[in-house]
């Protein structure tokens, strides 16, 4: 994966303001300046007093503010706010449309109108309007949109020549870098914060799921600046803020961005004309090396991620890792949980190999694996029962490991599995993500077997399901 390097400073006045900020105290020099600000000491007090002026002059005319509206159909219940009688009555009273409005920030990539924000700013938005720092205003549609990630493409309709900001390489971000968070919240202009950046791969701490892996920074995030930009000294996005963890609800907290790498493989994916975001498949599951795993496997501390489990067709069961092998780094940067491993083989990207360090019986190998999405093998093949079955508009489908991946099933999961459980079905307790194990006492292994056993059920029907790890079996009077 190629990234866009990192510019130079564009402003020596800037820079020896920086450097100042850093490396002068009251009685003269603190500390040496940082490897990556090597320029000269401030020649004046003028240029100390510039501060980020020029960075944020630069800077802001690149970040936006998004309208995003949704149309909602909706129940008004007048039970809707009791603590009791909501939950019997909530398909009670007449359906109304009902319009939400989110408000947020996004940052363009491109000069052509490619822009990033969050997903829960914009990702299941009707209409889009974006409003630039100018004051012009343009239409946007959504191409690429993903909830776990919280991220989302946009492309604007009928530009040219915008302002952009680079990308940089997020993995030489370091702990400590000035950095400032930029957005437009509530749409009442422009904000610039700044600070540091305060920790580096925190995952499941922001908003997202499991996939998680943020930048940390005490920059102030305010509230709206969701989809904003966290820009590093030389004018390059190294993030885009999506969340903050305050006690007070305000801006005073810890702010988390999500890195520039996994954005890069955003706007590659939408340029490629993909409508959903694809990461490769692991086929695995594992959890963090403990001190004593650690110990017994001749660790100085703990570190890497063992392998608890692989599916059969597993990328890398095919190159020769097995269930207790532990995993050390992806492309040289280490991994400590499932969470960074996931992270690490998204921003190496479909279609390449990552080099993984395996630490099994005590010895190291750097392996090449293959990053590839999750096989369609067998096919899906959905089936929708029909209205003479004892289950109605039920639809099924073949177990495969994209189906395993999609519905977060265990990766042994195998046979038919509930891909909708329609009305009827829904009402009696089924649901999405169930598999079918037998109907009746007969043991079901295609749609079709399901489809025919719930033809003829007699007068009970009897499903034998695995849920959530868990056997379970539900027993109807038809």
């Amino acid at each position: 994966m190629t990234l866009i390097s990192r510019r130079p400073f564009r402003s020596s006045a800037l820079a020896s303001a920086l450097l100042a900020l850093l490396a002068l105290g009251p009685g003269g020099p603190l500390t040496a300046p940082p490897a990556m600000a090597q320029t000269r000491v401030p020649a004046s007090q003028a240029e100390i007093s510039l501060g980020f002026a020029p960075l944020v002059k630069e800077a802001t005319p690149a970040v936006v503010n998004i309208y995003a509206k949704r149309v909602v159909a909706t129940r008004q219940s007048p039970f809707a706010n009791d603590p009791i009688f909501s939950e019997f009555f909530k398909n009670f009273g007449q359906v109304r449309p009902q319009v939400q409005n989110s408000l947020g920030s996004g940052v363009i990539l491109s000069d052509d109108g490619y822009v990033v924000s969050n997903y829960h700013v914009v990702g299941q938005a009707d209409e889009i309007r974006v409003v630039l720092n100018d004051r012009r205003e343009f239409n946007a549609k959504v191409l690429l949109a993903d909830e776990n990630s919280d991220l989302a493409i946009l492309r604007l309709e009928g530009v040219k020549d915008l302002p952009h900001l680079s990308l940089r390489d997020s993995d030489s971000v370091e702990v400590g870098e000035l950095v400032l968070a930029i957005g437009n919240p509530f749409g009442v202009g422009q904000t610039v914060s700044s600070g540091i950046v305060s920790g580096l791969a925190r995952s499941g701490t922001a908003t997202g799921s499991e996939r998680g892996y943020f930048i940390q920074t005490d920059a102030p995030i305010n509230p709206g600046n969701s989809g904003g930009a966290l820009i590093d000294v030389n004018g390059d996005l190294i993030g885009v803020n999506t969340s903050i963890l305050s006690r007070s609800g305000g801006s005073n907290g810890i702010g988390f961005a999500i890195p520039a790498a996994l954005v890069r493989q955003f706007l590659d994916q939408s340029r490629a004309g993909n409508d959903h975001f694809e990461r490769p498949w692991a086929g695995m599951s594992g959890h963090p090396v403990d001190l004593d795993m650690a110990e017994a496997s001749g660790l100085d501390r703990p570190e890497g991620m063992v392998i608890d489990a692989l599916h059969a067709e597993s990328p890398f069961a095919n190159n020769g890792f097995k269930p207790g092998d532990i995993i050390l780094a992806v492309d040289g940067k280490p991994i400590s949980s499932p969470a960074e491993m996931v992270y690490r083989m998204t921003v190496t990207g479909l279609g390449g190999q990552a080099v993984v360090t395996r630490l099994s019986g005590g010895t190291r190998k750097d392996i090449s694996v293959p990053m590839i999405v999750a096989p369609e093998d067998p096919a899906r093949d959905p089936l929708k029962t029909g209205e003479e079955t004892a289950v109605p508009g039920m639809t099924l489908i073949n177990i495969n490991p994209a189906v395993i991946n999609e519905f977060q099933l265990q990766l042994s999961a195998r046979g038919v599995m509930i891909e909708e459980p329609g009305r009827i079905g829904q009402r009696a307790g089924l649901r999405a993500g169930d598999t079918i194990l037998s109907i009746n006492g007969t043991d079901i292994d295609t749609p079709q077997t399901a489809d025919a056993a719930l033809r003829n059920p007699g007068r009970t029907l009897e499903l034998s399901l695995l849920r959530d790890g868990k056997t379970a079996t539900m027993r109807f009077r038809l």
